[in-house]
């Protein structure tokens, strides 16, 4: 998982977009415009959706849903999965560290496709990512098999990591998945690319 993004720009800021329960035209809206902004990655697991996987728009904080408070910044587009299974566990993993804190990729690290707390005593880190599942050995072996064929696809193709990534955007953008395992392991930062 990568730090999120937020901009202050955003146009749900602008057209002071309010997410309503039961309304899914207007719901549909802020979701579009949130998979832009994300460039169509779930924000919590890191990989591509697409039409097949649409994601859904998560509460990061569900208590704050159908209040006042509730807002953009607490708005990410992420797969239904992980989005289902996280509302009823909130209370048990408190305080927890939000996605887009500054130094989230300095507290959460990654180590050969496993996310890590950098110390034990984070433990806002540590909540992150056991509410997340973030350390779900599904996810992290569906990353690291992932980072295996790109590295194999790479030198069979006799590609550096740049151009091959570049070729693959520019072939099937569906096909590039774990920004922050492609950066930490490749040192290409595919959210620049797709600038």
């Amino acid at each position: 998982m990568r730090k999120a993004v937020k901009y202050i720009n955003s146009k749900i800021i602008e057209e002071n977009l309010k997410y309503i329960s039961e309304n899914s035209t207007n719901n549909k809206k802020i979701k579009e415009i949130l998979l832009r902004e994300q460039k169509n990655f779930c924000a919590y697991t890191d990989e591509y959706l697409s039409i097949t996987d649409p994601g859904e728009i998560d509460h990061f904080n569900p208590k704050l849903k159908n209040t006042s408070e509730d807002n953009y910044n607490n708005w990410f587009v992420v797969k239904q999965q992980w989005n289902k299974q996280k509302s009823n566990k909130w209370e048990n993993y408190q305080p927890v560290l939000h996605p887009t804190a500054d130094d989230f990729e300095e507290r959460i690290i990654y180590i050969d496709g496993d996310y890590f707390a950098k110390s034990d005593l984070d433990v806002e880190a540590v909540n992150l990512i056991r509410l997340l599942r973030l350390d779900h050995l599904e996810l992290a072996d569906k990353r690291k098999r992932y980072i295996k064929r790109k590295r194999e696809d790479m030198i069979a193709y006799e590609q550096d990591a740049t151009t091959f990534f570049q070729t693959l955007i520019n072939c099937d953008s569906c096909e590039v998945s774990y920004l922050r395992a492609i950066k930490e392991e490749f040192g290409v930062d595919i959210w620049q690319i797709l600038n």
